[in-house]
């Protein structure tokens, strides 16, 4: 991939599924639908809410949080009060769950957000919580079903709270063939250079402490 897919500003690498309906990258689509049949078979419906998700959609998610337009939250999932913190700390409380624009791994096309359709009861709004995947929850057969199945489809979840600074998402896929040389060519300098000139809040707190922040939040996660 270049810079510009890379960092979610090109859309040339990807492909648009009809059913079920999700941006991706082109070489992620059949092992996705190969995994998505498996499920399937186990009475899974595996349904992705989200593939692929642009700079500019990254930007307007970071933007809303740094402002408080969105909810801010700490480790926990408590609120926090925005008009407490510095920009460093509303940084940092950003990037607990959300990425950096140009840094989030949905830009590359190979990264799900995916629930077990066939498990929501009617009428339930689907919130993306670590409950919802713990036991009890609706997705909780989920859950269990991706630990056994997923890899060797040659997906994994890269955020599962033990290495990574990004809290524990059960609900995130990777394909792990196309995102691992993705993660190499995201260069600290390929980052920079699209945060450069965007409009984004708390630029100056984020530039200040790229290279640290790079480190934690885009270079480390929890291997396969």
């Amino acid at each position: 991939m270049n810079d510009e897919e890379l960092t979610g500003r090109a859309t040339t690498h990807l492909f648009s599924l009809a059913a079920p309906q999700c941006l991706l990258h082109a070489q992620t689509v059949t092992p996705f639908l190969n995994l998505r049949r498996a499920a399937a078979a186990d009475g899974i419906d595996l349904e992705p809410l989200s593939g692929f998700r642009g700079f500019d959609r990254q930007l307007a998610i970071w933007n809303g949080k740094f402002s408080g337009e969105r909810p801010l939250l700490d480790a926990s999932g408590a609120r926090l009060d925005i008009g407490t913190m510095s920009p460093q700390e509303r940084v940092d409380a950003i990037l607990l769950w959300s990425a950096l624009p140009g840094a989030s791994r949905h830009h590359w096309g190979t990264d799900l957000d995916v629930v077990d359709r066939s498990a929501s009861p009617p009428g339930y709004q689907i919130k993306l919580e670590r409950d919802e995947f713990a036991t009890g929850g609706p997705f909780a057969a989920l859950d269990r079903w991706l630990e056994l199945h997923a890899p060797r489809f040659g997906f994994f979840r890269p955020y599962r709270g033990e290495r990574s600074g990004v809290q524990a998402e059960p609900w995130h896929l990777s394909f792990a063939p196309i995102a691992d040389n993705s993660r190499r060519l995201l260069t600290l300098a390929v980052l920079r250079n699209a945060i450069l000139n965007a409009p984004l809040q708390g630029k100056q707190a984020v530039l200040n402490r790229l290279e640290a922040l790079y480190a934690r939040f885009v270079a480390r996660i929890d291997l396969p």
